[in-house]
């Protein structure tokens, strides 16, 4: 099992997560982070301290397709180890809903 970063995210990009993760599984992109799946340790403690609630185990119906998506962009992004200031929107882009389409519709082929 590991934990996943999904959409909620996105233009959050809250780094709670960050400062508590024991193995440094954290990578940051433009407007978000995602967990190398392999490298994650599956130890929870990354899950509560997300504002936003975007980190969910990979347990949970219709995962897949979030382990494939964290997978392939932290192999591309840098490992983020210490805690940043969130998004200037942050709270007002919490909870919102279909932000993975409209980056990407924004931003073809890019991501995060």
């Amino acid at each position: 099992m590991t934990y996943v970063v999904t959409d909620n995210c996105i233009n959050c990009k809250y780094t709670d997560c960050v400062e508590v993760c024991p193995v440094d599984c954290f990578y940051e992109g433009e407007n978000m982070l995602v967990i190398h799946p392999d490298e994650c340790i599956d130890c929870g403690v990354c899950e509560p301290e997300c504002p936003a609630d975007a980190i969910r185990p990979d347990t949970e119906p219709d995962m897949e397709n979030w382990v494939d998506f964290n997978r392939k962009y932290s192999e591309m992004w840098p490992v983020l180890v210490t805690k940043l200031d969130p998004m200037p929107d942050a709270e007002k882009h919490d909870g919102e809903k279909g932000k993975l389409e409209a980056y990407f519709s924004e931003k073809p082929g890019e991501g995060g």
